[in-house]
């Protein structure tokens, strides 16, 4: 039976894959079976890799005429929470979008790559290279998936679905998440004299951070911009009558090309540092980071960026390559030495929000794209 990409971008949509770190989420083993079914029904091979319990990465593959290249097609099974969302897996189409939950992050360009690699094999011709579609969990929490992919991946070009709006995008931030906890003193609130309010002291910490934060506009990269800090969590305190004794906040940084991790984290251990002189008091503790995802800034003139600017002229698109700030897989499998594009169906302005959709024309565009991929040799001289 013959399905079109949209009809299985809608079954994706009903499949709820919220990452199980965020509210109503649960592991993508729904997922998982449904892609392993699509594969058999079209004949492709395909294995799971047991990322964590009921978590499986998924991927699929069909021999090429030179069994030493390999091209990655990569797209994350995975979702942000649902829960401002009505009925965010009961897909909607209307004025030509389709709306519900992952319509455009990812699942629209994980539709697109299936057809894609699914009209590949059915039409008898062999791709220049081997291709791997890579479905992989966890992209929304901590890159579980592509981590454990890149651990044994050998591959020569990558592709990663991610909401471009039909746009090749060779550099993308990276991104550091850590958290900082505020060690005080507990006391009874009529005596806070007795205690040390670790509230007080991380609103200190905040203020530090958010000087310092100024100072990133200074620097800034030609098509990416400047780097960013938020604080985007604050806890702390346990009820409104004890003088708090832990306050923490959690932090995202997003990188720039030539910005290491390593010096990033020293620079606020220092600005801690120097706010302890100041407080004698202050305790605190800077944990390691929960993510840390390199940016990606792939050369414009290899093979793999070359043959996407040309297959998106022949398709009548635009062909100049552009720059994304947000972060994606494409971050690990960079770092693991695969020369990366960013392409995908949609806007990440769709994206995270309870209005999410993907334009329905776009989708079938990507498939065209992602097929034209598959049958180009992407990896010439390397």
């Amino acid at each position: 039976m013959t399905r079109t990409v949209l009809e299985t971008l809608r079954r994706l949509i009903r499949i709820n894959s919220v990452n199980p770190s965020y509210e109503q989420g649960q592991p993508e083993a729904a997922m998982a079976s449904y892609l392993a079914g699509f594969w058999r029904e079209h004949e492709i091979e395909t294995w799971k890799q047991e990322v964590f319990p009921e978590r499986p990465n998924i991927i699929a593959r069909i021999e090429g005429e030179q069994p030493d290249k390999r091209v990655v097609f990569e797209a994350h099974t995975d979702t942000v929470s649902a829960v401002d969302m009505e009925n965010p897996f009961d897909p909607v189409l209307r004025d030509g979008r389709l709306y519900g939950r992952g319509a455009c992050d990812t699942k629209g360009g994980l539709a697109a790559m299936m057809h894609a690699m699914s009209q590949v094999k059915a039409s008898g011709r062999k791709p220049p290279c081997e291709i791997w579609l890579a479905a992989t969990v966890d992209e929304e929490h901590s890159c579980g998936g592509v981590n454990a992919l890149c651990r044994t991946l050998q591959a020569d070009a990558a592709i990663v679905a991610e909401p471009t709006r039909l746009r090749v995008a060779t550099a993308c931030k990276g991104c550091l998440r850590w958290r900082i906890e505020i060690h005080g003193r507990e006391a009874h609130s009529s005596k806070p004299e007795q205690g040390t309010n670790a509230i007080v002291q991380m609103a200190e910490v905040v203020r530090v951070m958010d000087r310092d934060t100024r100072a990133l506009a200074s620097r800034s990269h030609p098509t990416l911009g400047s780097p960013t800090f938020n604080i985007g969590i604050i806890r702390g305190g346990t009820q409104v009558n004890i003088v708090p004794d832990h306050c923490a906040i959690e932090i995202d940084r997003r990188l720039l090309p030539g910005e290491e991790a390593g010096d990033v984290l020293r620079h606020y251990t220092t600005l801690l540092d120097d706010l302890r002189s100041a407080i004698p008091e202050l305790s605190y503790t800077m944990e390691p980071p929960t993510i840390l995802a390199p940016p990606v800034e792939t050369p414009a003139d290899i093979p793999l960026v070359q043959g996407a600017v040309d297959v998106l002229r022949e398709m009548g698109l635009d062909s100049e390559p552009i720059s994304v700030p947000f972060t994606c897989d494409a971050s690990a499998l960079s770092a693991h030495g695969v020369p990366c594009v960013i392409f995908g169906p949609g806007s990440i302005d769709q994206a995270h929000t309870p209005e999410e959709f993907v334009e329905c024309a776009q989708v079938e565009q990507a498939v065209d794209f992602y097929q034209r991929m598959m049958m180009t040799d992407l990896t010439a001289g390397r």
